[in-house]
């Protein structure tokens, strides 16, 4: 599977929504 340039914002976006709840979660504990 070939990926475009497309791809970059929707992963980012996801990785994004994924890790910003964990780097909250680790801050308040």
């Amino acid at each position: 599977m070939k990926k475009r340039g497309a791809f970059t914002l929707i992963e980012l976006l996801v990785v994004i929504s994924v890790i910003v709840p964990l780097l909250a979660l680790l801050i308040r504990t």
